[in-house]
């Protein structure tokens, strides 16, 4: 059997070149084709030189504890919780990642790992969640694990929930979960400059102009340090006088240089503190059903701190107040919107801010925390996101990582260079991957990029005539990353360390079926005409102008009129150039507010046959801004007898759920909005018809809402519906996703199974992808 390394270079071989005597189109080899013919040969040179650390081998004792908790994983879920375990505690790795498809279940395998890691002695388990899904988590928690305590860190009193938790001393008996919204991970806190007011003297020579001299003192009142008194000093090492103190200091936090003071304190802020009254009244005005006059009533009756103390600790009492007569104070409908809203959401009454990450990494031990779970791992794939940089910090301080997500790859290899780098540093470091002497990970990012990824090296030679010596021409190379991930890094980095689970694997019926189709729409002959003629003929032409210019400002303008005009056609449309203001192209409206336009009459087609097999739909449609659609289709379905309703950014994140489960007890028909505000986190299985209208450019947004109903729990068949308008720059865009994601799923060991596959047939970024395909057709 050939060595693992040596059967990659042979698949990679067209891109060193020829080997001698041979012709390239001999030696180039489809890898499908190459799978089926060797895959067999190749999964047994891959075991013998990688043997899986994990392989149908239980744990009883691990098996005695999952079988104790209150949701018991399904068999598929319990190997991937012992694979993990296996991982983190038998090869005593710190770091390792789940890649479960969407719906899944990996809240509970992160959980049901959480706990058998410790029963191993890896206790406490801090979670970084979404902000949205803080409570999600929680609510999980306590369904799953028996007698888990669960502490959330997401309010104003994180600072003092922190203070406590340093106090702890002993090993908690039962496992305890502290969940941390990611958001509020890197949130800082706010700080002034502090420093007291010194007089200093000084002496200068002032001289009479003849010759004379003599010695003036001169008085200064300068800052200096409140603890010991040394005096500030400059960039000029001068002292710093009182009146620029302020400004200066503002600008950097110092430190006193001869106590190592700070120079600064914190503070509260601009927003001034309230009275607790004040605090007792906002909250009860979120719950629902509550307004201003029940407010003050509920105060009056009962007390601010009583009142403070059922919504913080015990919301249940706080639902079953009673009157003077005995009678309940809310109705059975009232009580159930407010439990299922404090189910939801914490309430909290602390004031002030310090950043957990800093408060963890300076106060806790290190190891306190034996578990981070990173829900939605691959968001912090970023370089300098504070996110990422906080998570990294965060997983310093932990035992143990584990990596939550349904998309570990967004198409290119440095998504993964620096979530690998915060999850296993000693990794990257022995792979020759590591800060240079200037402390900057940039050009570790491009090795990797070199040594795992695809790099496009694009060269163009201009003719600038002849000199009087010699002809001029002068070369120009640029150099781009493409979507892809090399063989060797996967085996490297992803599969040693990862366990995958896609919705198939977990078997015995528990999911229905689930298909994804894509309708071309055809446009209508003005539409057409107008789109072809007025719009992308003139549009593709002067951006072929400017590019060739160096100028790439009209790129975005372009890209987004031919995708967004089909679909906005209801309204005249003037595209100006986005610096010179002058107008590019112009296209006239082709539709009243009640004409219908191709896309929508497809969509009232679907919905209506969905109806009368008694389903509901989910739309999504991108366009909810300047170019708002959401209006006019909700306008248009209820013209036909639909019961619509439109979930919006309005809506906060936490109340999603909620304001989902209203919609539902009405009898909504059809929900509308756009699909990044249901990405994560919502299970939507009373919808199981969902129509993209317009899909955007994000492959992890496409991949997980077009899974939002087909999730543990779904009974009914699932389908996903594409719409996209013929022979426009749409349909031009989906084919390009359908590449995108095609890498994604590369390091998750499956070729794409989505409606989208059908027109992936050849990597850019999408948006530089489509500029290029727009230009060639000029």
């Amino acid at each position: 059997m050939p060595d693992l390394a040596n059967v990659v270079d042979a698949i990679e071989i067209d891109s060193a070149g020829d080997a001698p005597g041979q012709h390239a189109s001999e030696q180039i080899i489809a890898l499908s084709d190459f799978i089926r013919q060797f895959g067999d040969g190749l999964l047994g040179a891959v075991q013998e030189q990688n043997p899986p650390v994990y392989q149908d081998s239980s744990n009883r004792d691990w098996d005695v504890l999952l079988d104790g908790l209150l949701r018991k994983p399904f068999d598929a879920q319990r190997e991937v919780v012992h694979a993990i375990c296996e991982l983190l505690i038998g090869s005593g790795e710190s770091g390792s990642v789940i890649n479960g498809e969407m719906g899944t279940g990996k809240t509970l395998m992160g959980i049901a790992t959480a706990a058998v890691l410790h029963s191993e002695g890896f206790v406490r388990t801090l979670v970084i969640s979404p902000p949205h899904l803080v409570y999600k988590w929680r609510r999980e928690i306590i369904q799953t694990v028996p007698r888990a305590r669960v502490w959330i860190l997401n309010g104003p009193d994180t600072l003092r929930k922190l203070l406590q938790i340093r106090s702890m001393r002993t090993k908690p008996e039962h496992p305890e979960f502290f969940i941390l919204g990611r958001v509020r991970m890197r949130m800082g806190f706010d700080w002034r400059p502090s420093y007291v007011t010194r007089i200093n003297g000084t002496s200068r020579d002032a001289g009479d102009g003849q010759g004379s001299h003599s010695s003036e003192r001169q008085v200064l009142r300068v800052a200096a340090c409140s603890h010991c008194g040394e005096i500030v000093h400059d960039d000029d090492n001068a002292p710093l006088q009182v009146h620029i103190a302020a400004d200066y200091l503002n600008r950097r936090r110092m430190a006193c240089h001869h106590c190592h003071e700070p120079l600064w304190t914190l503070t509260r802020g601009k927003t001034p503190d309230k009275s607790q009254r004040e605090r007792v009244l906002d909250a009860l005005r979120q719950i629902p059903s509550i307004g201003d006059k029940t407010a003050e009533r509920l105060v009056k009756n009962f007390g601010e701190a009583m009142l403070a103390s059922m919504l913080e600790d015990n919301f249940h009492n706080f639902i079953n107040l009673m009157d003077d007569d005995g009678e309940l104070l809310f109705s059975d409908r009232q009580a159930k919107r407010m439990e299922r809203f404090l189910g939801n959401n914490e309430i909290s009454f602390g004031q002030g801010g310090y950043q957990p990450t800093e408060f963890i990494k300076r106060y806790l031990p290190k190891g306190f925390f034996g578990c981070l779970l990173v829900d939605e791992g691959h968001e912090y794939k970023n370089e300098g996101s504070a996110q990422g940089q906080a998570m990294g910090v965060l997983a310093a301080c932990a035992s143990k990582t584990i990596l939550l997500t349904g998309t570990l790859m967004g198409g290119y290899a440095d998504d993964l260079f620096h979530l690998f780098y915060r999850l296993n540093p000693r990794m990257m470091i022995e792979d020759g991957f590591s800060y240079n002497e200037r402390n900057s990970i940039g050009p570790a990012s491009n090795a990797f990029m070199q040594a795992h990824g695809v790099l496009i090296e694009t060269q163009k030679e201009r003719d600038e005539g002849s000199h009087r010596t010699a002809r001029g021409n002068r070369d120009k190379t640029s150099i781009t990353k493409g979507p892809g991930f090399g063989p060797k890094g996967i085996m490297r980095y992803v599969v040693p360390y990862t366990a995958f689970l896609k919705l198939k694997d977990i078997g015995g019926n528990v999911l229905p079926p689930y298909e994804e189709t894509f309708i071309p729409v055809p446009m209508d002959e003005m539409q057409k005409q107008v789109y072809d003629m007025r719009l992308a003929t003139t549009l593709r032409r002067i951006l072929n102008d400017s590019l060739r210019a160096g100028d790439h400002s009209l790129l975005g303008v372009v890209l987004n009129v031919l995708l967004a005009w089909p679909d906005c056609c209801f309204r005249e449309e003037n595209v100006y150039h986005p610096h010179r203001k002058t107008l590019l192209a112009s296209a006239p409206s082709l539709y009243s507010d009640v004409e219908q336009m191709p896309k929508e009459r497809k969509l009232l087609e679907i919905c209506r046959e969905q109806r009368q097999r008694g389903r509901r739909v989910l739309v999504y449609t991108t366009y909810t801004g300047g170019r708002d659609t959401t209006a006019r289709l909700k306008v248009m379905l209820e013209q036909a007898g639909f019961k619509v309703a439109v979930l919006r950014a309005t809506v906060e994140a936490a109340k999603r759920e909620d304001w989902l489960a209203d919609q539902v007890e009405r009898g909504v028909d059809v929900i509308i909005t756009n699909p990044e505000l249901v990405k994560t986190g919502l299970d939507m299985l009373e919808f199981p018809t969902i129509v993209f209208m317009q899909t955007g450019y994000n492959v992890y947004t496409l991949q997980q809402a077009a899974r939002r109903s087909w999730r543990i729990g779904q009974k009914v068949a699932v389908e996903v519906i594409f719409l996209g308008y013929e022979g426009s720059a749409q349909e031009q865009c989906l084919t390009l996703m359908a590449k995108k994601i095609a890498v994604s799923q590369s390091t998750s060991g499956d070729m794409p199974e989505t409606g989208l596959e059908v027109l992936n047939q050849d990597g850019d970024s999408i948006e530089v992808a489509l500029a290029k395909q727009l230009v060639e057709r000029t």
